[in-house]
């Protein structure tokens, strides 16, 4: 029992590692060998796999939207076309409805961040075993496949929205507008200002925190609850497996519509001015 527990202990340390490129403590790049030399790393290093992994996803997104667009028809449209569409207009009236101000770039980005995190998120879909399994054969010792299970990419996707969120604030308000809105919300007292400051600072700051911590945990649970049932007999694995993949085609779409809609209301609320 206590090699077995031994054996499903590594096998969980190993799926949950990143593939981690950089600089060891003696001063020397490379990647990690172990969970260990990844953490000594600190700040200094990177996660290979989720960068891959992201940047392939937005290619994708990229190339499969493209190759709809060059090849639109106002004739019978393809399948492809359709569910492009359909996306396309299902994005734009979220924007219309969530989004209040007049902003183009809205509309893109919310498209953006929907199939974005979207294709990420799918990625939950492949078996547990196989990406490592052929990282493993190429000699790589780790090899994470979902980008939103990495608190690093989801935080990258949330900070990118804060500062549109501080960039929009100023150009629609001005400094001065959007530091007395600061100051004077919710009491417009200049006595309460220290309060106010407090309050709007703290609310400022807990939302890209919400944007990556509420993926980022939704995400990993999900990992981790796939790599569990793999440890079960093959039996087993298929009883459970296939109704949690099943659950996630509700989940997967979910979280990344959960964080485009957020997205578009704290861009909202940038471009309100309120004085």
């Amino acid at each position: 029992m206590a090699s077995e527990t031994a054996s499903s202990a590594d096998y969980i340390r190993h799926h949950l590692s990143h593939l981690t490129y950089g600089r060891h403590p003696d001063g020397n790049w490379g990647f990690a060998k172990s969970a260990q030399e990844a953490a000594d790393m600190g700040f200094m290093a990177f996660h290979v796999d989720t960068l891959a992994w992201s940047i392939l996803m937005g290619f994708v997104f990229i190339a499969l939207f493209r190759y709809v667009a060059v090849r639109v028809t106002s004739d019978v449209p393809s399948g492809l076309q359709n569910l492009v569409e359909m996306v396309v207009e299902f994005v734009e009236g979220v924007v219309k409805d969530a989004f209040h101000g007049r902003n183009p770039l809205i509309a893109p980005l919310a498209l953006t961040i929907f199939v974005w995190i979207f294709l990420m998120n799918s990625l939950k879909w492949i078996p547990v075993d196989y990406i490592p399994g052929l990282a493993s054969a190429a000699g790589l010792d780790y090899f994470k496949i979902v980008p939103t299970a990495d608190p690093n990419g989801t935080f990258g996707l949330s900070i990118g929205v804060f500062l549109l969120i501080i960039f929009y604030s100023i150009k629609v308000k001005g400094i001065g507008g959007f530091t007395k809105e600061l100051a004077f919300t919710p009491f417009n007292h200049w006595s309460l200002v220290w309060f106010n400051l407090f309050l709007e600072i703290i609310g400022l700051l807990t939302k890209p925190f919400s944007l990556a911590l509420r993926l980022f945990g939704n995400m990993y649970a999900g990992e981790v609850v796939f790599i569990l049932i793999a440890l079960l007999p093959f039996w087993a694995q298929w009883v459970l497996n296939v109704p949690w993949a099943i659950f996630h085609i509700l989940v997967i779409p979910l979280q990344a519509f959960i964080f485009m809609v957020l997205t578009i209301v704290y861009l909202s609320s940038a471009h309100e001015d309120h004085h």
